[in-house]
């Protein structure tokens, strides 16, 4: 059981409601247009991302991601929500919280892509607004941290609009496009 854990595991994962967009957890039915929207932003994503496994686009390793995503969630370690657009329902990218720390730390880290055709139109913005209530108020934690790589000018601009605050650098943090890339710490408190 988790330590500061005051939320019940059927409440965990609702539809997340925002300005124009929705998020909820993926679902196998929703592979063919996540698969599509992947491939079609291959390139646009690549810089910003781990190298993608051979598989990763195919229906079996989807159904592997589900499985892994329904049992952290289970396991109140990660929440995985697909977004969007609420006009039509047009799958437009993601959002997870991931390393989920309950006790004296109650926070979670935050990552997000969006699709290529559907970057820089706030998108993102609208999602990452609409989940920052949902990690306060439904997972009760008190932080939310987020990274990006110094370069990714629209990732910063994201951060900083949706109330995030720029906490540090750390050297060669995470592994993105196959390198150890420095990365620019944010994090957005409850009392921000």
């Amino acid at each position: 059981m988790a330590f500061f854990r005051s939320i019940q595991l059927s409440e965990t994962h609702p539809i997340v409601h925002g300005d124009g967009v929705y998020l909820r957890a993926p679902q196998m039915s929703d592979f063919n247009s996540w698969s599509e929207l992947r491939e079609r932003s291959r390139d646009f994503l690549t810089p910003w991302e781990p190298t993608w496994p051979e598989d990763d686009l195919t229906r079996p390793s989807f159904r592997r991601r589900l499985r892994r995503y329904a049992e952290d969630t289970r396991c109140d370690l990660a929440y995985a929500f697909l977004m969007f657009r609420k006009a039509d329902n047009e799958l437009l990218g993601g959002i997870t919280l991931t390393n989920v720390r309950r006790g004296v730390a109650q926070a979670a880290s935050m990552g997000y892509w969006v699709g290529a055709p559907f970057a820089a139109q706030g998108f993102m913005t609208d999602g990452v607004s609409a989940l920052v209530p949902f990690v306060f108020d439904v997972l009760r934690l008190h932080r939310v941290e987020a990274a990006c790589i110094p370069t990714n000018q629209p990732s910063i601009r994201l951060l900083e609009r949706t109330g995030f605050k720029r906490e540090g650098y750390a050297r060669e943090y995470l592994c993105i496009n196959g390198l150890w890339q420095d990365h620019l710490l944010y994090a957005r408190l409850r009392g921000d």
